[in-house]
């Protein structure tokens, strides 16, 4: 799923390209993909786009009239620059927004389509699908920790909670518990002032390392938005070395999810349980690396 470096990168790349620019037509290739009724999507047709948003993974696109356009690309959701008059050919192609100078085209793989686009009028209205998440570039230390500690959760799940902090999903939190070397199923009520600090720190870090990263990788357009980089200290690496100590990358797998980590870095040489494996192994499951090694061995 885009996050926040993804979406302030596809933003980056829109400014320059539509603001100030009328939307002349909307193609809709998927009569899913619209989940408003009113007002009705032709209303923002010939109204100059006046500015764009970042609504935590939500791309928020203002024309006149107070109108917005809430594009939410969901897991495999993707957005294209195009000739003008793009055609919309093939399950993938949701719909097009046309401009004067190109069109902006949206695509989604896979069979499960769950991008949505929203047509909403007034602040207020688009103030209500906002999580509410803090947002890590304008708070300050104080209030980061009070918003992830209110309730006694993992770090995993705090930071990828779009109430609680904006935009962060199950790729980045990743690498900023990397670069905080912190567990993932650490307790948010539980951390010692010095590690709150480290969090801190890395989550503003590995955010703005990685939205200055994708930006120049782009060059005109970002058009290899993926979760997957390997780039990346620990997200996706399973069994690959770790940038820091060069031990192994594990990983906790629930659902179509994974937590990836270094139990060296992060953990105290700990394994974290693995819900599919832990249960397979019961009292053989290893705890620590020297566990797991001796365990290959046998």
């Amino acid at each position: 799923m885009p996050e926040l470096p993804d979406i302030v990168a596809y933003i980056h790349a829109l400014e320059a390209r539509i603001v100030g620019q009328p939307i002349q037509k909307v193609r809709l290739a998927s009569p899913f993909l619209l989940r408003s009724a009113e007002p009705p999507i032709a209303e923002v047709e010939g109204r100059n786009l006046r500015e764009l948003r970042r609504i935590g993974k939500r791309i928020a696109i203002g024309v006149e009239g107070d109108l917005w356009l809430v594009l939410h690309l969901m897991i495999a959701g993707r957005l294209h620059w195009r000739q003008r008059g793009a055609k919309l050919a093939g399950r993938q192609s949701l719909a097009a927004f046309d401009f004067p100078n190109g069109s902006l085209v949206l695509t989604e793989a896979g069979t499960k389509h769950r991008a949505s686009l929203y047509v909403l009028r007034g602040e207020e209205r688009l103030q209500s699908v906002d999580p509410g998440g803090i947002d890590i570039f304008v708070s300050d230390l104080s209030s980061f920790r009070d918003a992830l500690s209110a309730e006694n959760r993992t770090l995993k799940r705090a930071l990828t909670d779009p109430r609680i902090v904006s935009g962060i999903g199950n790729a980045y939190s990743d690498e900023i518990l990397h670069a905080a070397r912190l567990s993932p199923i650490a307790l948010t009520q539980t951390l010692r002032p010095e590690e709150w600090e480290r969090l801190f720190t890395a989550t503003r870090d590995t955010l703005k390392l990685w939205i200055d990263r994708l930006r120049s990788e782009a060059g005109g357009f970002p058009e290899k938005v993926t979760a997957f980089r390997e780039e990346m200290a620990v997200h996706g690496r399973y069994g690959k070395p770790c940038p820091r100590c060069g031990e192994k990358i594990q990983r906790i797998r629930y659902a179509d999810n994974e937590t990836n980590y270094c139990a060296r870095c992060q953990t105290g040489g700990k394994l974290l349980a693995d819900r599919s494996l832990s249960r397979l192994l019961r009292a053989d499951w290893p705890r620590t690396m020297d566990e797991l090694e001796d365990l290959k061995r046998r």
